[in-house]
């Protein structure tokens, strides 16, 4: 809180809880009373008001609870990067863990887009109270830290952000929290094209790989609408210059049949009209064909590049994707 005082200004710190994604609702002009919004991995939505600048705070109001976070515990870490640079990532874990256990690790990583801490009813219930634990990552291309850290993975330095995503998988195996093979992973749209980098790049870190309504022919990305749009985030194929760094990291052209690929799982939507179908379409067949027969693919029919509007089938193909990263990750932990 920022107070003014015999003609100047000092800022004293709130005590809210850490770990969180906070917001201001509402602040007095004249007076000492302010509201907070809050929330993080195991808080749902809450109203937190205080009517002395701070220095007391009461839960006001705060949507339901959808899983028991009592045994559990946020956390905050970094790991260094390829290139030394630092990246922050959140561990959600139960807090008597004692050795590894099926994680799974999401990034996204694109178009200046924060990951913040957030509550998420289904993961709590489907995921962290198995035993589970929940890793996100603050990669470079996101929009965490501001412009720099998006333009840090920006075109011809995307290889930064998914080098930063590779760092944060050591380093949840190094603190013991997952082994490589119960380490699953997971990202859609722009970090579909991420888990697709990260399982042609780095196919021993992971033991599963969800890739959903991604972009993976970055060849050819701008010939399938809309891609054409991307061009400020990607480059554009069709330069040569650009060209150069988008083959050297596009998942499509870089499946390889020698490789020992983790369990994959495709998704997309035949109606998606943000990213075209046809990227998880090529990029399932050429793994089948390259004889990596742990490679599914489910595409909806309905809905568009965020699903359906209709709850059965989001349950179903959340269940869907629960059950793929337990099944393939439990075997192997």
């Amino acid at each position: 809180v920022c107070e003014r005082m015999d003609g100047n200004w000092s800022l004293k710190p709130v005590a809210l809880p850490e770990n969180g994604n906070v917001g201001i609702s509402h602040a007095e002009q004249f007076g000492s009373s302010v509201s907070f919004s809050f929330t993080d991995f195991l808080t749902p939505s809450s109203i937190i008001w205080s009517d002395d600048n701070g220095e007391t705070l009461a839960t006001v109001k705060s949507q339901p609870a959808r899983f028991d976070a009592s045994p559990l515990i946020s956390e905050q870490f970094e790991a260094r990067s390829k290139d030394g640079t630092m990246i922050p990532y959140f561990v959600v874990r139960r807090r008597d863990q004692k050795g590894p256990v099926p994680t799974l690790l999401y990034g996204y990583g694109g178009f200046e887009v924060p990951l913040l801490p957030g509550y998420a009813g289904v993961r709590g219930k489907l995921w962290l109270e198995k035993g589970n634990a929940y890793v996100q990552a603050c990669i470079r291309g996101g929009g965490e830290f501001g412009p720099a850290w998006h333009q840090a993975a920006l075109k011809g330095n995307r290889q930064n952000g998914f080098d930063d995503f590779a760092a944060v998988a050591q380093d949840v195996v190094k603190r013991g929290i997952a082994t490589a093979s119960s380490l699953g992973i997971q990202g859609g749209s722009n970090g579909g094209l991420l888990t697709g980098v990260s399982l042609t790049q780095h196919p021993e870190l992971f033991g599963a790989v969800i890739i959903e309504v991604p972009l993976l022919d970055m060849l050819r990305y701008a010939e399938l609408p809309p891609g054409a749009s991307w061009m400020a985030e990607y480059g554009d194929p069709s330069k040569p210059e650009d060209a150069k760094w988008l083959s050297a990291y596009s998942p499509y052209q870089h499946v390889d049949a020698a490789a020992a690929y983790p369990p994959v799982l495709l998704t997309t939507s035949t109606a998606d009209d943000r990213v075209h179908p046809g990227h998880a379409r090529k990029m399932a067949a050429r793994l089948q064909e390259a004889g990596h027969a742990r490679t599914l693919f489910f595409e909806e029919t309905e809905g568009g590049h965020g699903g359906r509007g209709d709850r059965r089938p989001q349950a179903a193909q959340t269940a869907m994707k629960y059950v793929f990263l337990q099944r393939a990750l439990t075997a192997k932990a």
